[in-house]
């Protein structure tokens, strides 16, 4: 896998590489200084699986160069990384098509657990912006209609707690901690509307996902 990821800031592009690295040590891991740079890589690369962006760049607009991505390398996964976890930001960044949206001052396990939550096919989000204003972002992406689109992560993880597994019987079953559980629970909440697990159950039911 291919990843490039675009940021102003040395030592951070240097933490996202370490946190990768423990993934995979074998990920391709590109770095650029400023989305002109990033682009460049692009037009010279068409095979990046992933690109992570700070939202803060200074050389751009955040959301016209989110466009540009997606235009250039539609088939990557694009993440942004930014200092502040405004809801507008987060829930224009999603309709703009991201896999995740992580506060840089995120803990690094939290950081690594994020990465891979995106890297299996879920979303991320800041715990404490779901907590925030969660609401309000789960009801932009139910009016989208894209609530019935689940990664194949978030069925699997819909189906066991339908059986009424706990979080802990879940990860043995999927073989990943508890931790990336309860991201892949977070992600299936907004994905179906949902505030709690039970309600996740009733409304995927309705909805025919299961």
């Amino acid at each position: 896998m291919r990843v490039l990821i675009a940021d102003d800031h040395a030592m951070f592009r240097d933490e996202l590489s370490a946190q990768l690295e423990k993934i995979n040590p074998e990920f391709i891991i590109l770095q650029a200084s400023n989305f002109n740079q990033a682009l460049k890589f692009i037009e010279n690369d068409n095979r990046i699986d992933m690109i992570i962006m700070d939202l803060d760049m200074p050389d751009t607009n955040w959301e016209e160069a989110l466009k540009e991505l997606k235009s250039k390398a539609p088939e990557a996964k694009l993440v942004v990384v930014s200092a502040g976890e405004e809801a507008g930001a987060i829930r224009k960044s999603l309709e703009l098509g991201v896999s995740g949206f992580i506060s840089k001052r995120s803990e690094q396990e939290v950081l690594l657990q994020a990465l891979q939550l995106i890297l299996e096919g879920g979303t991320y989000l800041p715990p404490s912006v779901l907590q925030a204003s969660g609401s309000a972002i789960v009801q932009d992406r139910r009016c989208t209609g894209t609530a019935k689109t689940l990664t194949n992560r978030q069925n699997q993880v819909l189906n066991l707690v339908a059986q009424g597994l706990s979080n802990k019987q879940i990860a043995y079953e999927m073989g990943v901690s508890e931790a990336t559980v309860k991201l892949h629970i977070n992600a299936l909440l907004r994905s179906v509307g949902a505030t709690n697990r039970t309600q996740a159950v009733i409304m995927a039911q309705k909805m025919g996902i299961i």
